[in-house]
């Protein structure tokens, strides 16, 4: 197997670790920050931007641009 190829492959099968938050390394680093993004997704479960509140309620995040 070329060098590449086995470069591929331990890219292929590297999965997400606690520690990987901390790491200084590119690829642990960013598939620390792709689990944040997807875990915050997944508990949130709507593109509409609401965040339930403590009574179940739906409170909307507001749609602002940034305003000089």
């Amino acid at each position: 197997m070329t060098q590449k190829a086995q470069n591929n492959n331990e890219i292929a099968e590297k999965n997400y670790q606690p520690q990987d938050y901390t790491s200084k390394n590119e690829l642990n680093s960013g598939l620390a920050t792709t689990h944040e993004q997807v875990s915050d997704t997944y508990a949130e479960g709507t593109l509409e931007a609401k965040i339930d509140n403590v009574k179940g309620q739906d409170i909307e995040i507001p749609r602002k641009g940034y305003e000089a």
